[in-house]
């Protein structure tokens, strides 16, 4: 199952879309179920390349606007096994989301780290959900290609082995200065509040900038500090 490997049962969360569930399926996910809204099974049947044994279903007329959670619903969602991997020394580089509350930035977080190489993502306590439908659109799939650890209280970062840089508007270390080198954990604080109280950071990274913006958005930040470190990083 690739980078997925080594994986630990979590129950089950939902998929919706067609391109979605082609990544799971693509990224080593386990789907329990495929279901399909009334009168397209044979289109979706066709359509879908899903590993032998997983049952596809159709649902009876309005179920599916119903259960999706958008307002316009593609044609098909699937039920996936919830897994992570367990917290583990890193030999490269992690994100670690440490209080990111809004799901359209976790996803994009996601869809960053796997692009630029991370070797993980972590998602710290009071974290939104990695796993809702909202943060999995928003990784546009790339939630099914970067292993994944959520639900990590902040006094287990240490098992990381790393070397922790926290991200701030001002007072940093300019993240062109500073000395990035692996095994390293780049944390990603909330919106408003920045990092939690009480997390222990080795350094500080800022991104220096022009204008009348006190700050970039979160994911912005990470887009840029990830292909930073993937541009000074050997791929791991």
């Amino acid at each position: 199952m690739g980078r997925r490997s080594a994986r630990r049962d979590e129950g089950a969360f939902v998929i919706e879309g067609p391109g979605l569930v082609a990544e799971a399926v693509a990224g080593g996910v386990e789907l329990e179920a495929v279901y399909v809204e009334h009168g397209s099974l044979d289109q979706v049947s066709a359509a879908l390349d899903l590993p032998a044994g997983v049952p596809v279903r159709e649902l009876a007329p309005g179920v599916l606007e119903r259960v999706a959670s958008t307002v316009s619903p593609q044609p098909v969602l699937a039920i996936a096994r919830r897994c992570d991997v367990p917290l583990s020394a890193l030999t490269g580089w992690a994100v670690v989301a440490a209080g990111v509350g809004d799901p359209g930035n976790l996803g994009t977080i996601l869809r960053v780290a796997e692009a630029a190489g991370a070797a993980r993502v972590v998602a710290l306590e009071g974290t939104v959900d990695v796993f809702s439908p909202k943060v999995v659109r928003a990784s546009a799939g790339a939630i099914f290609h970067v292993p994944v650890t959520v639900d990590v209280a902040p006094a287990d970062l240490p098992a990381l082995g790393a070397t922790m840089w926290a991200t701030a508007a001002q007072g940093g270390v300019p993240y062109t200065e500073a000395a990035l080198a692996p095994p390293l954990a780049l944390v990603l604080g909330n919106e408003a509040h920045g990092i939690p109280a009480g997390l222990t950071v080795d350094g500080t990274l800022s991104i220096p900038h022009a204008g009348r913006a006190e700050s970039l958005n979160v994911a912005m930040a990470a887009a840029v500090l990830c292909f930073e470190l993937a541009r000074r990083l050997p791929p791991t």
